[in-house]
């Protein structure tokens, strides 16, 4: 995945390079296939977040939707028209998007990003995606996989899915698109939150700052250290209950941060599993599991991360727990079956 990834990469930028759409970044590794763990083996998504910078001639700014939601940090990427004269002064081809007039651009010039990707001045989450998958059946045929394997698309509106296969081999490969905030690990991205997910809204995501984490332990942990079969053990352990495969992980990671890495060795593997239920038990009857990248004060400098996501609110990942009085008696019985 990572070498098909990057031979797209080097011809998004051959394709591109003129162009005045997104230029598309080395794509990310995120998500459990690339941390290492998966709860179905056998039904593995590799999924990767590609960087987008504006072309020439605009910028992005990101602005936080405030209307609705707590729990979740919604975005909008507002693209803006920029002044080139200075690059036309200086021999450049382009024609500046302010100051020319719009006849001569329409004739002589491609149109910008607001004509294309955009509705209104925000940047469209499906429009984009749609383009992606343009790029990406276009220009599947130059790459070097294509002599030995089939490209399947497959249906998705804010993402690109594809399925690559030969005579032994299947893999699923999702591909999502993001705008970094700042210089930071976190990302507004194109992957949705919730069922009915506005095309101009970016959720805020912690994946890419999540997979290092998960690198940096795998860095410092011993040879024989089984914290991702712990991990893996639980999460298809779950796979029926009420509780998110996601939960799991945010209390491992609590966990993976509290006890030394030296602990989790084959031979701590029952300790472990037992510290992992537990925390689930306190966290069941507490009706509380803050996340752990929003508000978290003690994350590890190696992950960076915007003040304001740092310093904001931590939001409850059983906050259903706390609100529907039907809920804390469903989990409790869950939990004694688990």
């Amino acid at each position: 995945t990572t070498a098909l990834m990057d031979n797209y990469t080097i011809w998004f930028a051959r394709v591109l390079s003129t162009s005045f759409y997104p230029v598309l970044q080395r794509a990310i590794g995120v998500g459990s296939a690339f941390e290492g763990w998966s709860p179905r083996e056998q039904d593995v998504v590799y999924r990767v977040l590609i960087p987008m910078t504006p072309p020439r001639g605009h910028s992005f700014h990101l602005e936080l939707d405030t209307a609705g939601h707590t729990q979740v940090r919604n975005f909008r990427v507002r693209v803006q028209l920029e002044c080139t004269c200075t690059r036309e002064q200086q021999g450049e081809n382009m024609l500046c998007f302010l100051h020319h007039p719009e006849e001569e651009l329409r004739r002589n010039q491609d149109p910008s990003l607001l004509d294309t990707l955009c509705t209104g001045s925000y940047l469209d989450v499906q429009k984009t995606a749609r383009w992606l998958y343009q790029l990406v059946r276009a220009i599947w045929p130059a790459l070097p996989q294509s002599h030995g394997w089939h490209l399947m698309l497959l249906p998705s509106r804010r993402s690109c899915r594809f399925k690559v296969t030969n005579e032994e081999e299947s893999f699923r490969i999702e591909m999502l698109f993001g705008v970094r905030r700042g210089d930071s690990d976190i990302f507004v991205s194109s992957q949705p939150r919730e069922a009915h997910t506005p095309s101009t809204t970016w959720p805020e995501t912690y994946a890419v700052a999540e997979t290092q984490f998960f690198e940096h332990i795998a860095r410092q942990a011993p040879p024989d250290s089984l914290h991702l079969k712990c991990l893996q053990f639980f999460a298809r352990l779950l796979l029926g209950f009420c509780f998110s495969t996601y939960a799991m992980k945010t209390i491992f990671m609590y966990l993976l941060s509290a006890i030394p890495v030296s602990s989790w060795r084959r031979r701590h593997f029952l300790d472990r599993l037992l510290d992992i239920r537990d925390s689930l038990s306190l966290c069941v009857r507490a009706k509380r599991l803050n996340h752990f990248i929003v508000g978290n004060r003690r994350l590890p400098r190696y992950i960076k991360v915007p003040p304001d996501v740092q310093e904001a609110t931590t939001y409850n990942l059983f906050h259903r727990l706390a609100q529907d009085s039907d809920v804390p008696s469903q989990a409790m019985h869950e939990f004694e079956v688990l």
